[in-house]
């Protein structure tokens, strides 16, 4: 086959998966569905390492649905795959925007299916991986964006009211008309809560109740990777030191020579806004990691609430030394059970 030029400009020749040539739909009103599987699970619990080792095996590509993952020059603080572990195996949605040039939900639903879809037609597994809830269920369960218009005004009152009494206090503002929208957006991410409080205030409506969504277009497999949460926040912190050792200040210093603004959601997310407000001397060194730390148990919490172990449609795996090989034979298992593509998910 003919090498696969990644969007992160890796390339890699691939061969095709003997188990996704002969297999690849569900049974019974499941027939039709192209595969998919998802790898789900929170910060620093090991994604990426295990997504690429299941890749190399079972002839896959990587869909990134990490939203931080997106943004060029942010490498070290989103614990973004090397060049080297994308050489493995084809990686899609990495580095493919500047961080001023802010992806919404939408659109990367749009580009994940784009890159679905090219990789069925290479007869390719794919493997969507991240742990960004609301864009992995975007992609899982046809997400459709509220019906609502820009309203530039709306906005334009919105963030000046944001000005006035922070991100902290309108997120606040959102948890007491929808406690459910509040609690899935980060209230770091200014931009999102002023999106959901204009829809709410456009249509007098819950912005959560206004989220609909269709069928999922795919014959899904989701698997999740868990670790003890002592083991997890240990990680995390161990994770952090290795960023700082590896240059995390200087490449925020660099972000903000560039002329990228801290205010920018991008650079206001969870180790770049810290170490932002570190630059600017308004933090120390060790209180932005202190607060890195902090802010990332929350974030953590916060991606239990989208993944919980008694969903019946995760296969849950806790990570030990035979993980890979585990999750391997239920994936074959799984493509084994399935019947041919269908000629519309194999057309270019």
């Amino acid at each position: 086959m003919p090498s696969v030029l990644s969007d992160d400009g890796t390339t890699f020749t691939p061969e095709p998966a003997p188990a996704l040539v002969q297999s690849a739909t569900g049974r019974g009103d499941e027939t039709g569905l192209p595969p998919l599987v998802v790898i789900l699970g929170p910060t620093a619990v090991g994604k990426t390492e295990i997504a690429i080792r299941l890749a190399q095996r079972l002839q896959g590509e990587i869909v990134s649905a990490d939203s931080r993952l997106f943004y060029r020059y942010m490498d070290i603080g989103t614990a973004k795959p090397t060049l080297a572990e994308r050489s493995l195996v084809p990686h899609h949605l990495i580095d493919v925007a500047n961080p001023d040039e802010i992806w919404s939900l939408a659109l990367f639903q749009q580009q994940a299916q784009r890159a679905i879809l090219g990789i069925h037609a290479r007869r390719r597994l794919p493997f969507l991986v991240g742990g960004t809830g609301q864009y992995l269920r975007a992609v899982t369960q046809g997400w459709l964006p509220p019906a609502v218009a820009p309203d530039a005004r709306l906005r334009a009152a919105l963030e000046s009211w944001a000005a006035e009494v922070g991100a902290d206090g309108l997120h606040e503002r959102l948890a007491v008309l929808d406690p459910q929208a509040a609690q899935a957006i980060d209230p770091r991410n200014l931009r999102r809560t002023v999106r959901a409080l204009e829809v709410i205030y456009s249509s007098g409506r819950r912005f959560s109740q206004q989220r609909a969504s269709a069928p999922s277009p795919y014959r899904l497999l989701q698997v999740g990777l868990i670790r003890p949460r002592a083991e997890l926040y240990e990680r995390i912190d161990q994770r952090l030191q290795a960023m700082i050792n590896a240059g995390l200040v200087e490449e925020v210093r660099t972000l903000l020579a560039m002329g990228y603004s801290p205010e920018l959601p991008t650079l206001s997310a969870i180790g770049y806004g810290e170490i932002s407000a570190y630059l600017q001397g308004r933090l120390s060194l060790e209180e932005a990691v202190t607060q890195i730390q902090r802010a990332t148990r929350v974030f953590v919490r916060r991606q239990a609430n989208w993944f919980k172990p008694s969903d019946p449609d995760i296969r849950w795996f806790q990570i030990g030394s035979s993980t890979v090989e585990d999750i391997e034979v239920v994936i074959r298992a799984w493509l084994d059970e399935l019947e041919p593509l269908p000629l519309t998910v194999i057309a270019e």
